[in-house]
């Protein structure tokens, strides 16, 4: 840049910002810039011609004056006049005084246009950079299409000097976010990606920044940025602080770049060339291994900067969620900062947690740190660090801790900021129903959760605790004996009221044999509570009296004496007055039969998606519903808290697994002749939406093979009945698979939830669920554009034989698919017999009238169909004994893809479906499995021996089952994920 001269020093603008300065009041200010307006108009109306310095000086006064807030009306064309002059600090005020004060529909346009078109000619690089930050800075769409062919042009020549290189590149990413159908996508598309090769740090990191743009729209024209952004990556993450010198911040070379590097990555799936992917774990890894290494410096910027390349980092590892290593490694890492005195190093460390707690691979090492949340959850003095502790919790908590989590997260509530009480009483509602080893104990923590928070549980919370209550004889008495002794307390939450007189109308029977709850008594402590009381509580308590009629004769008198008193049927409330005039004659003209009929015990609930859940994902926002919904398959639960359920119908007690978790929520349990007032408590909060967690029931006892019973006969259909069923192409209508399909399919072997596919495009998710010979998938389509996907059409297809080994039923989805919006789509399944290769899912839409096609392998293996079996050591060996045929057995000796880590193993065989058992191989380094493969046909038993080898880093596997074709397919897909 030129070097500025003394007599551009402009004496006159100092003073008359002094003398602003020095102003006493908002008066003399006023007056004062009024003078100096005054003389400035008249300069620029006077006869005398003003040079280039009095016409820079006067457009700087007039440029702080609007900076001041005053509206600035002249001055505008000596301005542009300025951009006509030779020397760069005119030429420089007359652009800041244009990009400041020049509106963008202003009649001046088209003569800046022709002196920024001049400047951007005179291949002077001082100027041409001037001409490209008004561009970006004024963004006009006039400016755009004036300049957009140009700009990048400019910015692959050969001959553009690298400031001006990078000044093009972030006025193309300007005019971009700006106007997108501006900036032409042409030849030029591969020489922008190869400005990451570029020499100069400078425009590198200005080039990442508008490839990462870019690539959102149009991701197969910069596909190629991938393996040299991981070229790149690799340099400067093995570089030196040394090395680069002039982009070393505080002994981290180019932070800045090397985060933007690692944000373009996470646009893109990861790698399919196995080079390129090498090379970027081993940049990963190096990350990790120099966040382990002794601070270079002891100034926080040298500590902010690397932890900027970690965390983003990190998040780049849980993009791919594909390598077991690197994702307890981070989860390791992240751990450290759990305790670390800066509060938002903290903060990041529980956010990132919140996400690494979703993935099968590092959810056990996320766990291990559940006594240091804890503590942050109730030490720490910043409330957004509370929260993520307390949403960490929520994504941390399985079968194997749900009782401590949910007992600290009760603890917290008594003390908790009023902000997040309300989301903290959804998550325990939840986590205490998804993982509830019994009902009784589910029952005493809402309970307990209405008497610490009574004010922030919502309706969803205590209508869900009396549908479980309703559809589970086994619990009622237990319940009622509860709410009877909760609501003896002196001071008793109205929500601990609604609950009591639901449970006690239709159980109080069960606990009336102590004299302790006689009749009399329940009836007394419930309208001891009546007169304190709102309308729709009373409403319920006096449809609770009537019930009592019909339970205990002996309250009749009693109860009718307060439904006859002036009170109720003078009350000005007319849903009250009317409950009470139509129980009272109810009560003393119905005969004892028609009293209990009409009066009977409510129904079981039918089963729908838990509203718990759904109000929980509308609180966090749009976007939560992955987070809410990670669907990690909870190995200890043995498929119990994750099978799909018939749904109940004709029988008055539901399944022994029905659903606890309430993913399938049923409607809220309503008094009878439900009134006006209470009954728009119920409106639409049982509405339908995806299924979100699986059911909860109590562990079934299964016997191998020949002990195993076969499914109810009305499981299938209770499962199948409802989606109707999509039209079905042939193979030969829909294009051959995408070359990476094997690889996605491998990745859901072993988990159910997850990323089945991903371009810039669309985004495939699937979330599963699988029981006995059943199972459950939901397919999330989401649109990763803003622009509408059009004749949008998945299908799944059944190669070769696959229709009589596989049914599957799906829904139709929308044909239109809005920019930024996720469609569902839920496919039923049924395994009729054991198959070898998988459905195949073809997904056609248009794309700004192009048409798209993609053929993925839907991830349903005959493995899904495993159901675990617990065998004694000598049950095992004569089953093991019995299977010897060598036809019967598939064994594989493999070299180790992976590192061997013995936690991964586990959690991969229980992912795979069978069940692991200890103190059976003599060698306590073996993993031993056993299972049955249901289908509707038969039942396959299978056993399987996983010899690890460590000093070798080789696998020997050997799997036996009683059919050949089964051992040999299960031992090639075991294989693979090792």
């Amino acid at each position: 840049m030129p070097a500025v001269s003394k007599g551009d020093g402009m004496r006159g603008l100092a003073v008359f910002i002094s003398d602003i300065r020095n102003c006493k009041s908002k008066e003399a200010e006023i007056k004062r810039i009024n003078k100096e307006l005054a003389n400035i108009r008249s300069k620029f109306k006077g006869d005398k011609a003003l040079d280039g310095y009095s016409k820079k000086k006067y457009v700087c006064k007039l440029l702080f004056i609007f900076l001041l807030g005053h509206d600035i009306d002249f001055g505008h064309m000596e301005a542009v006049n300025l951009l006509s002059s030779n020397k760069y600090t005119e030429k420089q005020i007359g652009y800041l005084f244009i990009s400041v004060l020049v509106n963008s529909n202003s009649e001046l346009i088209r003569l800046i246009n022709n002196a920024i078109k001049n400047d951007l000619a005179s291949r002077n690089p001082t100027f041409m950079c001037l001409a490209l930050h008004c561009i970006a800075n004024v963004g006009s769409r006039e400016m755009g299409e004036a300049f957009a062919a140009d700009i990048p042009r400019i910015l692959v020549a050969g001959d553009s000097m690298d400031s001006v290189k990078q000044s093009a590149a972030l006025c193309l990413l300007r005019l971009y976010k700006a106007s997108p159908d501006l900036v032409p996508m042409g030849e030029w598309t591969a020489r922008v990606v190869h400005l990451l090769n570029d020499q100069h740090m400078g425009v590198v990191t200005a080039a990442v920044s508008l490839i990462t743009c870019l690539c959102k729209k149009n991701p197969d024209d910069f596909k190629t940025c991938i393996s040299l952004a991981v070229s790149r990556l690799s340099r400067i993450v093995s570089s030196a602080s040394t090395d680069l010198q002039d982009y070393t911040y505080y002994f981290v070379p180019a932070p800045w770049l090397s985060v933007k590097l690692l944000r373009l990555l996470q646009c893109y799936p990861p790698p399919e060339d196995a080079a390129v992917k090498g090379r970027l774990v081993e940049c990963l890894e190096t990350v990790l291994n120099k966040a382990q290494e002794p601070p270079k410096s002891k100034k926080v910027q040298h500590s902010n900067a690397k932890n900027a390349i970690l965390f983003e980092t990190i998040s780049l590892i849980i993009h791919y969620d594909s390598e077991p290593n690197l994702l307890v490694r981070a989860c390791n890492q992240l751990g450290q900062f759990l305790q670390h005195r800066e509060t938002n190093l903290r903060y990041l460390a529980l956010e990132s947690m919140c996400t690494l707690a979703s993935s099968e691979f590092s959810h056990e090492a996320v766990k291990t740190h559940i006594d240091t949340v804890i503590n942050a959850l109730k030490t720490e003095r910043d409330v957004s660090v509370r929260q993520r502790a307390a949403d960490l919790l929520y994504a941390m908590c399985d079968r194997s801790n749900a009782k401590q989590i949910v007992s600290e997260m009760l603890r917290y509530l008594e003390t908790a900021d009023y902000a997040i009480r309300e989301e903290i009483v959804l998550k325990v509602a939840i986590l205490a129903e998804k993982y509830a080893v019994d009902y009784s104990w589910y029952v005493d923590t809402i309970l307990n959760l209405i008497r610490i928070a009574g004010d922030y549980v919502s309706e969803e919370v205590w209508y869900r605790v009396l549908q479980i209550v309703t559809n589970r004889d086994d619990v009622q008495g237990y319940a009622a004996k509860t709410v009877f002794e909760a609501l003896q307390a002196p001071a008793c939450h109205e929500n601990m009221v609604k609950v009591g007189g639901y449970i006690l109308g239709e159980f109080g029977n069960l606990i009336a044999g102590d004299p302790r709850s006689s009749p009399p008594v329940q009836f007394s402590l419930l309208h001891s509570k009546f007169h304190l009381c709102s309308v729709a509580t009373r409403a319920l308590l006096l449809s609770t009296y009537i019930k009592f009629i019909n339970l205990f004769p002996e309250t009749k008198a009693t109860i009718q004496g307060v439904l006859r008193a002036g009170s109720q049927l003078r009350n000005a409330d007319v849903e009250l007055q009317q409950r009470a005039v139509e129980y009272l004659t109810l009560s003393s003209v119905a005969s004892t039969d028609v009293l209990a009929t009409v009066l009977e015990e409510m129904p079981p609930f039918p089963e729908r998606e838990s509203s718990i859940l759904a109000k929980l994902k509308r609180k966090k926002g749009p976007g939560a519903g992955s987070a809410l919904d990670d669907g990690r398959r909870d190995p200890s639960s043995n498929d119990i808290n994750g099978g799909v359920e018939p749904t109940p119908s004709t029988v008055s007690t539901p399944s022994p697994s029905a659903d606890l978790l309430g993913l399938r929520a049923a409607p809220p349990p309503a008094a009878p002749q439900a009134p006006s007032g209470a009954g728009n408590l119920l409106v639409d909060v049982f509405s339908d939406g995806p299924a979100a967690q699986p059911s909860l029931g109590p562990t079934a006892e299964e016997a191998f093979l020949s002990e195993l019973e076969p499914p109810a006969p009305e499981s299938p259909m209770a499962l199948l009945a409802d989606p109707a069923p999509a039209a079905d192409p042939g193979p030969e209508d829909i294009s051959p698979p995408i070359p990476e399909a094997d690889e996605l399919l491998n990745k859901f072997v072993c988990k159910n939830n997850g990323v089945l596919f991903e371009n810039q495009l669309l985004q495939i998710g699937v979330k599963s669920e699988f029981r006995q010979n059943l199972g459950r998938m939901y397919l999330f389509y989401g649109n990763k554009t803003s622009i509408q996907f059009q004749n949008f059409l998945p299908t799944v297809v059944h190669p070769g034989d696959l229709q009589t080994q596989l049914a599957v039923q799906t829904k139709r989805v929308a044909a239109q698919v809005d920019g930024g919006a996720q469609v569902q789509q839920v496919l039923n399944i049924e395994c009729l017999r054991d198959f070898l290769t998988p459905p195949l899912l073809s997904v056609r839409f248009r794309y700004g009238g192009a048409p798209q096609s993609l053929t993925l392998k839907l991830p349903v293996t005959v493995n899904k169909f495993f159901q675990p079996t617990e065998m004694a050591a000598q049950d095992f060996f004569q089953r093991w004994k019995q299977l010897s045929l060598p036809q019967q057995e598939a064994q594989k000796i493999f070299k180790a893809n992976h590192p061997m880590d013995a936690e991964v193993t586990k959690a991969k065989l229980l992912g795979f479906g069978s069940a692991l058992l200890d103190n059976v191989d003599p060698n306590p380094e073996n993993f031993v499995g056993a299972g049955i493969i249901q289908t509707k046909a038969l039942q396959v038993g299978c056993l399987l021996r996983l010899e690890p080898n460590a000093q070798a880093q080789m696998y020997r596997l050997t799997l036996r089952t009683s059919k050949e074709p089964v051992s040999r397919h299960l031992c090639e897909l075991l294989a693979q994920q090792f």
